[in-house]
């Protein structure tokens, strides 16, 4: 059946601009989707999801006017129960016959078969192919209703002049237009209280037609650009907008940049239909303030592209993606230079005020701000992170480094009663380092404040030195602790104070700082300085639980197998910084020819094991009987004191890699040795040299979970 392209569109007032691109795509693919499924479209089909702040839309080549039609099998009743002795039909098979539109004279051409242990019988028919109109009639009520809408709105519908009256609507926001064409012909579909045309709106101000009357399917974005003055593609209209930037930091010169966000672009491009790149400016005392802060006011509250200098500070311009294109734009550049004004004066306000008084003296104001519930306020949890600060700091340097680690955990959430902070959240940290040298104090101790939060996402970077980084392990444990402490766990879809953030973090420090720290005494640093506040008896272990969990996840995304993870983090390893050196070390064993057998034997032992809880690694050779236990005692003399040596200098590899040598006597040992004589000095004897083996092999990583 002959096949043309398809073209659907839902005109609506101004979608959300954080959701637009999921929407755009989640209504072409469930279109796409439906049609599939209702043999209207194929593999081959293709889609080009449209979105601009006023509309969704799809194209879909290869799409049939009519699905093919479908032999369909339907089971009715057992063969005993249709049919009886005499081979007629009985009321019941008749019945089920005429409930499907056909009457006696089909029981002749009913098939038989075997279905299960009976037989039973099939009425075999030919459905008709749904025509386009029915499909897209489902496909389009499945799209819109599988939409990731944010909020959905009510709105109400004057339904037509034969029924008047009005019909109440919910949709993300109040749709005006429908089109669904079929190559050049319309698709009669309603939807959302409309039906369906070839009339579709361009640009509010700017087109030079309304409505755009589109000619067929193929011309739809051309025509919204050529006569609606709009560029219908998010990913296009996307690209537009980067081209101009980049075009506009050139014009200004300098080695000028615009600020790389992708999120703001995201968002930019989902408020405009039709991108104009402006360069703005601003006065240039204005950069006597803290950059982020005047970025943060740009990005968030005006959405402009701030431009940077080739050292990446802020200049005193910045690009304006405007909706319009005036020939005399000298209006619209004026007007976002007057909006804009306002804004970073704000700013330099808090500024000024702000370092009128010391991060000091602020600190008594956080134990007005209440932390949790449980926990209590902002003031009691500094004073814990302090003391988990300090014991963190002793370990890894010296009297300064306490001392320091100590005053930035005292001031490290002091900004956080300022005014730049209340204004802007996103800042907190980053105003404390400022603040903290306007008061004079070390690089480190304000670096300290600065880093505490870090790292805040994945892949973000980590605190500077050992100040920071024991002020922000504090940070994150104290928090942990706490919440594990009140049974206030993280479950599968919430996680609202970021305990799983957090953990990473700590993991990332410990692994990537190499830092020489245990993590069950940091855990236990930490709740020793929550006290009675832990309600929970065993939150200890259910978060050393979490964050190892958390470790074997980080582990599988890097690329580790899950057997690797699995055998190194099995004996749960007390130094985090150690995991990368042992999974190497993991990695090159399983290498080795007889890595196979060592692991296969390691798990058989560790079986043995298990089932004869009165051993130890006690061995007395005296007792040995027979030569393949002399010889793999004899073996473990000379290879497990190298392997030991080489585990206590770090060589985890090398450890790993003289065990090897034991292949030969440990198969020897299964294949001529009974483990489990009757004598039972001799049965204890041989256990304690499996068990001597057993801990000799597993120290660096389970090797039994190498095993196939």
């Amino acid at each position: 059946m002959e096949s043309k392209n398809l073209l659907v569109e839902l005109f609506v007032e101004e979608l959300p601009p954080k959701a637009l691109k999921k929407l755009g795509q989640a209504f072409g693919d469930v279109l796409l989707a439906q049609l599939r499924a209702q043999g209207l479209a194929d593999a081959g089909s293709l889609l080009t999801p449209y979105a601009s702040p006023r509309r969704l839309a799809a194209h879909v080549t290869q799409v049939a006017a009519r699905a093919a039609d479908k032999a369909v099998s339907q089971k009715l009743m057992p063969v005993s129960v249709g049919l009886d002795a005499a081979g007629n039909a009985t009321p019941a098979l008749l019945k089920k016959l005429a409930a499907l539109g056909a009457d006696a004279s089909a029981v002749a051409s009913l098939k038989r078969t075997m279905d299960g242990k009976a037989e039973a019988l099939f009425y075999e028919s030919v459905a008709p192919g749904a025509t386009l109109a029915e499909g897209l009639q489902k496909a389009l009520a499945e799209a819109i209703a599988k939409l990731p809408i944010p909020k959905v709105m009510s709105y109400q519908l004057e339904t037509n002049c034969e029924l008047p009256g009005w019909t109440s609507v919910s949709f993300v926001r109040p749709a005006h237009g429908l089109v669904a064409l079929h190559g050049d012909a319309v698709v009669p579909v309603t939807a959302l209280g409309l039906a369906a045309g070839r009339d579709t709106h361009g640009h509010r101000f700017e087109a030079a037609v309304d409505p755009v009357v589109l000619r067929n399917a193929d011309s739809y974005a051309l025509q919204l650009q050529d006569e609606g003055a709009v560029i219908a593609g998010f990913e296009a209209r996307r690209a537009e907008i980067a081209r101009q930037l980049a075009e506009a930091a050139v014009s200004v010169g300098g080695g000028a940049e615009p600020i790389q966000d992708e999120a703001l672009l995201d968002e930019v491009t989902a408020l405009v239909e039709r991108p104009n790149v402006l360069v703005c400016q601003f006065e240039p005392e204005f950069l006597e303030v803290p950059q982020e802060c005047l970025i943060l006011t740009m990005k968030a509250n005006q959405k402009y592209f701030p431009l940077l200098d080739a050292k990446g500070r802020l200049t005193h311009r910045f690009l304006v993606v405007s909706n319009i294109r005036p020939d005399d734009a000298s209006a619209v550049i004026g007007g976002n230079e007057r909006v804009v004004r306002p804004r970073l004066a704000d700013a330099k306000f808090f500024f000024d005020q702000d370092r009128k008084k010391t991060l000091a003296s602020r600190v008594g104001l956080l134990a007005k701000v209440v932390y949790h519930n449980k926990l209590g306020t902002q003031g009691e949890r500094v004073e814990r992170v302090r003391a988990i600060a300090a014991a963190i700091a002793s370990e890894l340097g010296d009297a300064t480094l306490i001392a320091q680690a100590d005053q930035a955990a005292q001031l490290a959430k002091t900004d956080l009663v300022t005014d730049m902070v209340g204004e802007f959240p996103e800042l907190q940290g980053t105003m404390g380092r400022y603040y903290a040298l306007n008061d004079g104090l070390p690089a480190a101790v304000a670096d300290a404040i600065e880093d505490h939060y870090k790292p805040r996402f994945a892949g973000d970077e980590l605190p500077r030195g050992n100040v920071g980084l024991a002020v922000a392990l504090a940070d994150k444990l104290e928090t942990l602790v706490g919440m594990f402490g009140i049974g206030n766990l993280p479950t599968g879809d919430r996680d609202p104070f970021a305990l799983r953030r957090h953990a990473l973090g700590v993991v990332r420090m410990l692994i990537e700082r190499d830092l020489p720290l245990e993590l069950s005494r940091l855990v236990g640093i930490a709740a020793d300085a929550m006290g009675p506040l832990l309600t929970q008896a065993d939150a200890q272990v259910q978060l050393l639980d979490f964050i190892y969990d958390r470790l074997a996840g980080s582990l599988r995304e890097q690329g580790a197998s899950a057997q690797e993870v699995d055998a190194v983090l099995g004996n749960r390893p007390e130094r985090l910084a150690e995991v990368p050196k042992r999974l190497a070390a993991v990695r090159a064993f399983a290498q080795l020819p007889e890595a196979p057998a060592l692991a296969a034997a390691n798990k058989r032992i560790g079986n043995i094991l298990k089932k004869s809880p009165e051993a130890d690694a006690h061995v007395n050779p005296q007792l040995f009987r027979e030569s393949a236990e002399t010889a793999l005692y004899d073996a473990m003399q000379g290879v497990v004191p190298d392997a030991n040596a080489r585990f206590d200098a770090g060589d985890y590899t090398g450890s790993l890699q003289s065990l090897a040598a034991l292949r030969a006597p440990v198969d020897a040992f299964f294949d001529g040795v009974m483990v489990n004589a009757e004598e039972p000095d001799l049965r204890l004897n041989r256990l304690g040299l499996l068990a001597s083996l057993h801990r000799a092999m597993n120290r660096v990583a389970l090797l039994e979970r190498l095993a196939a």
